[in-house]
């Protein structure tokens, strides 16, 4: 993506800004790992969207001027000493023609040059959850009535930044959707090769390793979110991270993972059994998931909402547990009742984008919202039985199943972005066999 492309994020968030309003976006900070070693160091997805500016520990600030505005950047300076140990700085001369900002300053003039922004100020636009920016905002607003006594004039209005950024996020540019596109094809080459890998004996921890070996030779920056590879009843922990087990054969294994590319996330799951062929049971299970997944991608389009798609997945499951005889009744009292909730137990979507569950609100008024063109979501059915599920026939017990796809609408309906990765039964049993797989 173009510095032109940041700029006009930027004009866009001015634009909703009155006369003289200011805007404060910081960048995230490095955190330690253990004594002199850092994690590895991600961005905060604001900062990025408003300037596709990769350094920790700066400051965005939009001042808005009549019709239009200016930005202002607070960032590292160049030191050549530091950057021999970290890796060269763009400093300030360099900034506003790299990042098409108007100013750049050394991050050590921010008490100064906040204080004399705050004094001119109608209102500010913050990030209201980051307490650590909030407490710096307090100590600007001290040091204009330090400099002014009696004459400052400070804003009384705080606004929430970060939901004007999260409705400007939720709708997907062009742009960003090829680079969701390229990263949950990235996602899905992963998927690919951890299924080829799967045999009775390997570990979870080898399909992992087989996994974000092929985001990273593919270029993604690093897994979305730590990768879930959970076979047999670990299938049924839905946050599972551990992957330490051995796989064994006749078990099913859960893949939820996806490659992060440029910022944006992928995340796809995909329930295979290890030595690629579905037992009758399995079988059964998983083509009930797959008819709810399949279903609510059918009704994805514009004008609907994701909580419609959550029903229908609801309804299908439910009756597909009825038809099994896991539950009993009649199909409109047990939806009702809830009584799918102890199998699935977590929504069908979320948003996706530069966070794997992105940013922007489900409900207006208290109403679901409809979808339009350019949001991207997913859409992942489930169904889980413990092994200490003793109300199910044990043929049930220690079966976890999720299909996940990601899902952008399009004006015509919806578009799959990870429908090359095969879901089917007889998809992913030819491909576990080294076929080419049609999904």
């Amino acid at each position: 993506m173009t510095s032109q492309l940041f700029r006009q994020r930027r004009e866009r968030l001015l634009e909703q800004m009155p006369d003289k309003a200011l805007a404060i976006i910081p960048a995230a900070s490095e955190v330690t790992r253990s004594r002199d070693t850092e994690y590895p160091f991600r961005q905060a997805s604001d900062y990025w969207y408003l300037t596709g500016f990769n350094e920790p520990d700066g400051l965005l600030v939009l001042v808005k001027e009549g019709e239009t505005g200016k930005s202002l950047l607070f960032n590292l300076p160049k030191d050549p000493e530091m950057e021999t140990w970290t890796g060269i700085r763009l400093g300030q001369e360099k900034a506003p023609e790299v990042l098409g900002v108007d100013q750049a300053f050394p991050l050590q003039q921010i008490d100064e040059q906040l204080s004399d922004l705050l004094g001119e100020a109608s209102e500010v636009w913050l990030p209201l959850d980051n307490l650590a920016l909030y407490q710096n905002y307090l100590n600007w607003r001290q040091g204009v009535r330090r400099k002014r006594k009696r004459s400052a004039c400070l804003p009384d209005r705080l606004v929430d930044v970060a939901s004007a950024l999260a409705e400007m996020r939720l709708i997907k540019s062009d742009e960003e959707i090829a680079l969701m596109q390229k990263a949950v094809d990235i996602s899905a080459a992963g998927h690919f090769r951890a299924m080829k890998a799967s045999r009775p004996g390997a570990y979870e921890y080898q399909l992992q390793a087989e996994l974000e070996h092929e985001f990273a030779i593919q270029g993604a920056a690093a897994p979305a979110y730590a990768s879930i590879v959970g076979s047999g009843a670990n299938a049924c922990v839905l946050h599972y991270i551990a992957n330490q087990d051995a796989l064994k054969a006749g078990d099913l294994v859960l893949i939820d993972a996806g490659a992060e590319y440029q910022g944006y996330a992928g995340d796809i799951t995909r329930t295979f059994p290890v030595d690629g062929h579905f037992t009758e049971a399995q079988k059964q299970l998983y083509e009930l998931v797959l008819k709810a997944n399949e279903e609510a991608i059918r009704q994805a389009g514009p004008g609907t909402t994701l909580e419609a798609l959550h029903q229908s997945v609801l309804r299908v499951l439910t009756q597909g547990l009825l038809e099994l005889g896991i539950l009993q009744g009649e199909l409109e009292t047990l939806l009702e009742a809830e009584a799918y909730k102890p199998y699935f137990m977590h929504g069908t979507s979320h948003w996706l984008g530069l966070d794997v569950h992105d940013v922007g609100i489900y409900r207006i008024e208290g109403s679901a919202r409809p979808l339009q063109p350019g949001m991207v979501f997913t859409i992942e059915p489930g169904l889980y039985f413990p092994p200490d599920c003793e109300e199910v026939d044990p043929k049930w017990r220690g079966l976890g199943i999720r299909i996940e796809d990601d899902v952008l609408i399009t004006k015509q309906g919806c578009k799959v972005l990870s429908d090359q990765v095969p879901k089917t039964v007889a998809g992913i049993e030819s491909l576990m066999r080294g076929a080419d797989a049609a999904a």
